[in-house]
């Protein structure tokens, strides 16, 4: 009996040694994927960088920090600023970075998505607020890359790279939206006008010169007068009946009627004159 009961209690102790190895092996085997790295940690002192692949750690005594080293945007929180013209404006933005060096940000920053965050805000103020409303407004890119190089100087100590930022909206007050649509409306006003004005000065030009054409030589102004009325009457399927002063427009229309007439009759006389000696 007594031996069966021994028997029994090394069995669970067997057992239970067992799962506490198969715990401790499992906990020293890591994969670390090859977008990520780890800085190990033995009893509280860096022993490096490990990774990619499968790696091994002492339990208890290791511990390690994964980092991705892939590109992450971290969103910065809508800021409003007041541009260098005292135009308060609310810029909503977007910063790109990476870990370049896993082993200055573990022992330098504790979060660094939100301290990149937080210094990128506070940079974008400052950039906002030596711009005017317009240089803001049209050259946007340049100053979402002052915004990125100034970031960037400032955690390249802790070991991340800036590679951009990006601006994804400003919004301006109500008021200020409808003062702008006013005072753009008022430009393309201002443009029509003037290109109407230099359209018509081009034309006064050109009829000046067809005047002084006109001047010089009356038929001319006799064929063009001829030509409207063509132009008017195929336009209009209409009958045109010219006054007798238009001696140009008669003329052509006389001698056409001359034509005709002189075939008709002369059809007439030789048909006659054929039958005669018959």
């Amino acid at each position: 009996m007594l031996l069966q009961v021994g028997l029994i209690v090394a069995a669970i102790v067997g057992i239970i040694v067992f799962l506490i190895i198969i715990s401790l092996l499992a906990s020293s085997i890591k994969v670390i994927p090859e977008y990520q790295r780890a800085v190990r940690f033995r009893l509280g002192r860096i022993t490096g960088v490990i990774g990619p692949g499968l790696v091994f750690i002492v339990p208890i005594i290791d511990s390690i920090i994964r980092y991705d080293l892939r590109i992450e945007v971290v969103d910065v929180p809508a800021q409003k600023a007041l541009t260098k013209d005292n135009v308060e404006v609310t810029i909503d933005a977007a910063v790109y970075l990476r870990v370049v060096d896993p082993l200055k940000v573990a022992v330098t920053v504790r979060n660094h998505v939100p301290a990149v965050a937080t210094f990128a805000a506070a940079t974008l103020r400052d950039v906002i607020g030596m711009v005017d409303l317009d240089t803001l407004l049209s050259h946007r890119e340049e100053v979402a890359k002052k915004i990125a190089e100034i970031v960037d100087e400032h955690v390249t100590p802790w070991g991340i790279k800036v590679t951009g930022v990006a601006i994804r909206d400003i919004r301006l007050s109500e008021s200020l939206v409808r003062a702008m649509a006013a005072q753009a409306e008022a430009e393309r006003m201002r443009r029509a006008k003037i290109t109407i004005a230099s359209a018509e000065y081009e034309a006064s030009k050109i009829y000046l010169e067809a005047a002084q054409t006109y001047a010089k030589n009356p038929v001319a102004v006799q064929l063009r007068q001829i030509d409207a009325l063509l132009e008017i009457a195929r336009e209009h399927n209409l009958i045109i009946v010219t006054p007798s002063s238009l001696e140009f427009v008669s003329l052509p229309l006389a001698l056409s009627k001359a034509l005709q007439g002189g075939t008709g009759e002369g059809g007439a006389k030789e048909g006659g004159e054929g039958g005669g000696p018959k």
